[in-house]
């Protein structure tokens, strides 16, 4: 994609209002999401409980739907979703992140895509994984076709694929609950959620928190760290690659961004994006992938040597046992014994204290 565009801003509390607005108008979004076409708002829940740097910010989300409101988009023409999976609630998940308030104040509402008209769709272009991963068919939601959209992911790393951002939001909505089954080819399903995208949507943009970013064992269970940046782009592969970059890691050498520059779908070398707003040439968080025991177990059965048990384990009726087990680690085993401290810590912050007033 040539031109890519990345803005990074530096925000703080006092500000973090203002300067997401400033941080859209100075990418011109209106280039890219238009006023007169419906706009789909994709959050992001990776635990129906709030963990710093997790999910979709508060502030992030208000800063978006208040600049969207205050530059003439019609409230009934935006619809904000997200999705479940087999260990998150998207309802409560909602309720606890401080969005259905958010929501409530700006006339807007929910739609959990579980609740949603799913239908199947046949791509036009050959996808690299997830005909073969869903033989019988791909379903969406219906509410995605025609729609342009916005994704509001964290800067964050992830157990399965290295990093996670915008690329990766459009897993968490495109693909049912059962979408764990693309965990064993992640890299090449993202690369596949792109090329879908660019069918289904007539605008594509995303806005990225990394006020609070995770280190670590994420998706969950990482470690927050207060970095005070905001990134926009309507190139997803160019802002998940900067966003790599800004953590510390070769975005190149990530195979899903590397596969999406290859394939077309956006550019993945930091030398040919622009930067608009801050210097962050010499910006590295040394950020570290690390695998939580779930994601660890998860690809033990998928690649690893307990793989010969993996149609057993988790593709038969059998599966009950994975988000079970998901859930008692995740709920009842580190929440409370490591993720709760780290919670504690973070509420004596400015973030935290901005969190605790919505």
């Amino acid at each position: 994609m040539p031109g890519s565009k990345v803005v990074v801003l530096k925000t703080s509390t006092d500000s973090v209002l203002e300067d997401y607005q400033k941080l859209l108008h100075l990418l011109d979004y209106s280039k890219y999401i238009s006023r007169e076409k419906d706009t789909l708002i994709k959050l992001n829940l990776s635990w129906t409980k709030y963990f710093p740097a997790c999910s979709t910010q508060p502030w992030q989300l208000e800063s978006v739907v208040k600049t969207l409101i205050e530059d003439g988009f019609e409230r009934k023409r935006l619809f904000p979703v997200e999705n479940k999976t087999v260990v998150t609630d998207p309802v409560k998940g909602a309720e606890n992140n401080r969005w259905t308030s958010i929501l409530e104040k700006y006339g807007l509402k929910f739609n959990p895509l579980p609740e949603a008209e799913w239908v199947k769709y046949e791509f036009k272009e050959k996808l690299l994984r997830l005909n073969q991963i869903f033989p019988e068919g791909i379903e969406i939601p219906k509410i995605y076709i025609g729609k342009q959209i916005i994704h509001l992911p964290t800067l964050k790393t992830h157990g399965h694929s290295v990093t996670t951002g915008a690329v990766k939001n459009a897993f968490g909505g495109l693909l049912k609950e059962v979408r764990h089954y693309a965990h064993k080819y992640i890299h090449e399903v993202l690369v596949d959620l792109m090329i879908m995208q660019k069918e289904l949507h007539p605008g594509i943009l995303a806005v990225m928190d990394g006020t609070v970013c995770g280190d670590g064992a994420g998706p969950r269970t990482m470690q927050p760290v207060i970095k005070n940046y905001i990134l926009a782009s309507n190139d997803s592969v160019a802002l998940d690659a900067i966003a790599a970059k800004m953590m510390g890691f070769d975005p190149l050498q990530i195979p899903y961004i590397r596969l999406c520059q290859e394939k077309g779908l956006g550019v993945s070398n930091p030398k040919d994006i622009e930067i608009i707003g801050e210097d962050i040439s010499s910006v590295n968080f040394g950020f570290k992938t690390r695998k939580s025991f779930v994601i660890w177990g998860d690809q033990m059965l998928r690649l690893g040597p307990l793989r010969f048990l993996e149609k057993v384990a988790l593709k038969s009726p059998l599966v009950f046992w994975a988000p079970m087990a998901s859930n008692l680690y995740h709920d009842y085993f580190w929440y409370p014994l490591i993720g709760r401290a780290r919670i504690n810590r973070f509420r004596k912050t400015e973030w935290g204290k901005l969190f605790e007033r919505y």
